[in-house]
């Protein structure tokens, strides 16, 4: 094979107001022409950064190279050290020789251009073609990428595409100038399971078909399995290992390699704490299938009340205007939540759920009323929401509480995070004055593991983990009956992932709350749910217990979400 690209001995560090952080420490990788090299570990491990600093997206200063050299073999056969290569060679080799497939489509995308448009830009800037030629080969790419419609999808914007679609925009742009290296930087986070597939199998393709060299950065190792020949685990801006996937699945050396492998819901029972990358590092646990000791715990088929229902949803509708005719009535709608009805019980915790467009995040926001329902009643605590007065459902809603997604955008980035927190305690009255506050907040940080004096600091200053952390704190500040948990830890790195739903588990048991917890990630929802709930369409197609729906799956849409789940080389725990 010939080698497209060698990373040796690469340093990077970066300044700041004097002081030097070194984030990438003496890494050395080498990608060889229709190779997949995947390149795993946490958020701040490097991984990005070395990426990045392939093509010299690194803003320098602050980004600073004391050692080490990139060579990368051009279409010509020249090889060209990129560290000291002119601005001029740089541009020439992104997009062309050297393409980019960045973790968010949404962002990368230019929101007031259409797809169509920024793929064929891209053409024109590398190749001296007309510009109706390009069209033409924008389409095809579109088609090559399994896009629906590729004709009409030219013409639309960002916005009118579903995650999966964008990203498929993201391959076709990066494949427009047939580059000779692809680097996909976490292109399938937060994606469903079966867009997820999809997307892989649409790169290990292109790989094959245009024998392209692949890097591929991810978090999940259970994702990597799926496409890659060679894996680099990064920790802490250094490699710890690296091998041939296959042999590195079956026997990790590392501890933190089998931290990683080890920390996926999918291979532990439910109710099983599940380990974290330190359990490893301090030697707690050395093998993958080792378990953690188990604390004595309340079967939670034992403490639910199944009585009287907490939360009864009946029939609910929730549609929006799709057409209308001029001045009129709607005439077509989207049905985005179709005749769901429900019953939720006290101690319980059920998961929802679905692929994107599905209705499962519509229907938590209606149960909440932050959506209107066009129809049907939800019944809390024996009172009709929909039908309750505005004051009645304020008093109300510190008994209901959510956790979004992006722990990021549903922060005020102007608030430290100790008057976010602060700030419901407040408007409900539950402290006598700002010391009595103040004392709640700090109680609340150190139970989701958080220090004191994180108090005044605000929400940039965290990673993802801890800001997910922190909306869990304000979310429990008023000792809510119920909560919805709304793809709450979707895009967080696995590692990462098992800290928050070991947390959950000990909140759940602490604070004896009643959830819904909405996900893409059947895996995730088995491990932490009592019953599941299956969405497609904005119906409920399958419900039962949490492990027969995961293990006896009756629904065809049930059994492809089942299939679509990494499962790696490592298996399964039943």
């Amino acid at each position: 094979m010939i080698e497209l690209l060698s990373i040796q001995n690469l340093q990077i560090d970066f300044t700041s107001d004097g002081i030097i952080t070194t984030a990438v420490k003496d890494v050395s990788v080498d990608v060889q022409r229709g190779e997949i090299v995947a390149i795993v570990g946490e958020s701040g491990s490097g991984k990005s950064v070395t990426s990045l600093s392939i093509l010299q997206l690194l803003p320098s200063p602050p980004a600073v190279f004391p050692k080490g050299e990139i060579w990368f073999t051009d279409k010509e056969g020249r090889k060209i050290n990129l560290l000291k290569a002119s601005n001029e060679t740089i541009r020439k080799i992104r997009g062309n020789e050297i393409a980019m497939i960045f973790q968010e489509p949404m962002t990368s995308l230019n929101p007031v251009h259409t797809c169509g448009h920024q793929v064929m830009e891209a053409i024109l800037l590398h190749q001296q073609i007309p510009a109706e030629e390009a069209k033409k080969r924008t389409i095809e790419l579109f088609e090559s990428v399994q896009l629906p419609n590729p004709s009409l999808l030219y013409s639309r914007y960002p916005y009118q595409l579903s995650g999966g679609q964008k990203q498929r925009v993201m391959i076709a742009m990066a494949m427009s100038c047939n580059p000779s290296l692809l680097i996909c930087d976490e292109p399938t986070t937060a994606l469903d399971v079966t867009v997820q597939k999809t997307i892989l199998q649409l790169i290990k393709n292109l790989q094959q078909q245009k024998n392209i060299g692949v890097i591929f950065i991810s978090h999940d190792l259970g994702v990597v399995a799926e496409v890659a020949d060679k894996v680099i685990v990064m920790y802490k801006g250094s490699i710890v290992e690296e091998g041939p996937a296959a042999e590195l699945y079956k026997n990790p050396t590392h501890a933190y390699t089998k931290a990683l492998l080890a920390c996926r819901p999918a291979l532990h029972a439910k109710g099983e704490r599940l380990p974290v990358v330190s359990d490893f590092i301090d030697g707690k646990l050395k093998d993958v299938h080792d378990k953690l000791e188990i604390r004595e715990q309340v079967r939670r088929s034992e403490i639910i009340n199944r009585d009287h229902p907490l939360l009864s949803v009946q029939n609910v509708k929730v549609w929006f205007p799709a057409k209308s005719k001029l001045f009129g009535k709607p005439t077509e709608f989207i049905k985005a939540v179709d005749d769901v009805s429900f019953d939720l019980f006290e101690g319980e915790t059920v998961g929802l759920v679905g692929e994107s467009g599905c209705g499962k995040s519509t229907l938590g926001r209606s149960i909440l009323q932050l959506i209107k329902p066009t129809e049907g009643s939800i019944f809390f605590k024996g009172q009709d929401l929909a039908k309750a007065p505005q004051d009645l459902l304020r008093s109300m809603r510190k008994d209901m509480q959510i956790i979004f997604q992006d722990p990021y955008s549903s922060l005020n980035p102007r608030m430290t995070i100790g008057e976010a927190i602060g700030e419901p305690i407040q408007v409900h009255r539950l402290a006598l004055n700002n010391r009595g506050k103040q004392e709640k907040v700090m109680e609340l940080l150190e139970k989701v593991h958080l220090k004191p004096e994180h108090y005044n600091r605000y929400p940039h200053e965290f990673s993802g983990g801890q800001r997910q952390r922190i909306v869990i704190a304000r979310a429990l500040a008023l000792h809510p009956a119920f909560v919805i948990c709304d793809e709450s830890v979707s895009a967080l790195d696995v590692s990462v992932q098992a800290q928050v739903l070991n947390l959950l588990n000990d909140l759940k048991k602490e604070f004896k709350f009643t959830s819904i917890f909405i996900s893409h990630d059947l895996s995730v929802v088995r491990y932490i749910s009592d019953r599941i709930m299956v969405m497609n369409k904005g119906k409920i197609v399958e419900t039962g217990n949490a492990e027969d729906v995961y293990l006896h799956p009756k629904s065809t849409y049930t059994q492809n979400l089942i299939a679509s789940i990494p499962k790696g080389i490592v298996g399964e725990v039943q």
